[in-house]
């Protein structure tokens, strides 16, 4: 893929790897434009939160690399953890549990600075600021979680973020939970933030409008693997992968323009204990052919700066493809 000012952060032919022989990850190649968002988007057990914790650090891989800044994930670890740490840091979908229910608003807000060890009153200071930019009122330091709303919430969780200058923020479906305006506003402040601060984004989401609203490139993945990855606009006027083009159809308002086959998904997804032979969508796929279910498809370029794992790329996004 093309990476206009390079990439922040890489995925090299990863594999995750738990007991009991789960795969969830299987030789994932990906990058995150530095200063740039990208989305990962896909069915529950698809992977994402998998990835996310490999980049965090949180889950080892079992074999290839993870890379942050040019400098392997472990390496970080190994050698400075507390700095990794405070460079990439993350937005929780429950904003309120994040929080502990017997610290006051205040207080949590100033434990990263007492763990990573700043000085307190620089980062006192740089906090009321934070809580200014984003509107938050300014006695919310003395309230307890229970007692803010959830919107209010979410914005807390933005500057427990900021208040450790990151380069990268991982959002775990920013917008889970909240009303379309509350939604739109904290989409928006999200992107006021990144060109006043500089900010990487991987967002994460289920919610599609999200991801083409905010994003400017996608990832799909599906059963562990990405399987279509390239500009969000792109990805979402023509899908390349009959996975995608599904994703995007059962999205009221993103369906693809008059002429063109809705996609309807068959069945559920299958087990991670044991994927399908082939490629792993062929089960549900319904303009898969007989090698499909035999020779697994690579990840290959199928349009400028666009790749996708399909033997038989856009088969489906274009008028007059195989009926679903």
């Amino acid at each position: 893929m093309v990476v206009t000012g390079g990439a922040l952060a890489e995925f090299e032919r990863v594999g995750v790897t738990f007991g009991g022989g789960v795969r969830a990850l299987d030789d994932v190649s990906l990058a995150v434009p530095r200063g740039g968002i990208l989305g990962l988007v896909g069915e529950s057990g698809s992977g994402k939160t998998t990835l996310c914790r490999t980049l965090l650090g949180l889950t080892p891989p079992a074999e290839g690399r993870v890379t942050f800044d040019g400098r392997p994930v472990g390496d970080w670890l190994r050698g400075d953890a507390r700095a990794f740490r405070r460079r990439v840091q993350m937005l929780l979908q429950d904003a309120v549990a994040s929080l502990s229910p017997r610290m006051t608003i205040g207080r949590a807000l100033e434990e990263p600075l007492l763990i990573h060890r700043l000085p307190l009153e620089e980062g006192r200071a740089r906090l009321a600021g934070l809580l200014r930019r984003l509107g938050l009122p300014s006695d919310i330091a003395g309230k307890y979680p229970h007692q803010v709303s959830g919107g209010q919430a979410r914005r807390i969780g933005v500057a427990r973020a900021l208040v450790m200058q990151p380069g990268m923020i991982v959002a775990d479906e920013p917008t889970a939970g909240l009303d379309v305006s509350v939604q739109g506003d904290l989409l928006n402040l999200l992107l006021d933030l990144r060109a006043e601060l500089g900010l990487t984004y991987l967002v994460v989401s289920h919610n599609l409008h999200v991801v083409r609203r905010v994003t400017e490139r996608t990832a799909v993945m599906y059963l562990g693997q990405v399987v279509e990855e390239g500009p969000t606009r792109a990805i979402f006027a023509r899908p390349a992968h009959p996975y995608a083009a599904a994703l995007v159809a059962a999205s009221p308002g993103l369906r693809e323009a008059p002429g063109r086959r809705r996609i309807v998904l068959r069945g559920e997804i299958p087990s991670v204990l044991n994927p399908p032979p082939g490629c792993r969508f062929h089960t549900r796929c319904p303009a898969a052919q007989p090698d499909c279910a035999a020779v697994p498809p690579a990840l290959r370029e199928v349009a400028p700066d666009r790749t996708a794992r399909c033997h038989y790329p856009f088969s489906l996004a274009l008028p007059g493809g195989p009926a679903a």
